[in-house]
This record gives C-alpha cells, sequence and structure tokens, in this order.
C-alpha cells in the first residue's frame, strides 16, 4: 500500500503544480517583469539554448505548451503579430492579462 502511495502523491502535486499555468493551446499571454534586460526567446526550453531576440514588457504572445525542466516551467510561444516566430521563454515572465 505505502508503495503505491508515495507515487501517487508525487505525481498529484506534480499535476497541481502544472495545472496553475495550464491553459490551452493558443492562448494570449503577455511578456511580465521582464525589465531593462528583455525576456530572452530561446531555441529551446532552457538556458543552455541560443537566444533568438529579446522581447520587452508588454510583447503580445500565444502560449501553446509548457515542460519543466531543471526545475522551471518553460512555455513554447509564438509572437501574437508573427506567428511564424517560435521559441521557448520562462513561464515566470508570462502574464494572461
Amino acid at each position: 500500500m505505502h508503495r503505491l502511495l508515495i507515487p501517487m502523491l508525487a505525481s498529484t502535486l506534480l499535476l497541481t503544480a502544472c495545472a496553475s499555468h495550464a491553459v490551452g493551446p493558443g492562448s494570449r499571454v503577455v511578456v511580465e517583469r521582464a525589465g531593462s534586460e528583455l525576456l530572452k526567446l530561446r531555441a529551446g526550453p532552457g538556458l543552455g539554448y541560443r537566444v533568438l531576440l529579446g522581447l520587452p514588457d508588454g510583447t503580445a504572445l500565444m502560449r501553446h505548451d509548457c515542460v519543466t525542466e531543471v526545475g522551471q516551467l518553460w512555455c513554447r510561444v509564438s509572437l501574437a503579430d508573427a506567428p511564424r516566430m517560435t521559441g521557448y521563454v520562462s513561464a515566470d515572465y508570462l502574464s494572461e492579462r
């Protein structure tokens, strides 16, 4: 019984944490709190991927899906005004306003 309980609790916690950022494909979000550094749009989900471009606060994006890499939630996004420009950004800097 205990062997089943721990994996079930762990998966429940993981799903609960992801649900707070779970939004359907094509959800509109904006960049927030990037400051003067700009939010880096990366080629993949993590700091080791090359930077494609910097996004200032207020940039409108479409969020497609999110993945967790090394404890950080990364979302695949495209620019709302240029949908072919896609990449990954840290979910910490996205707002659904």
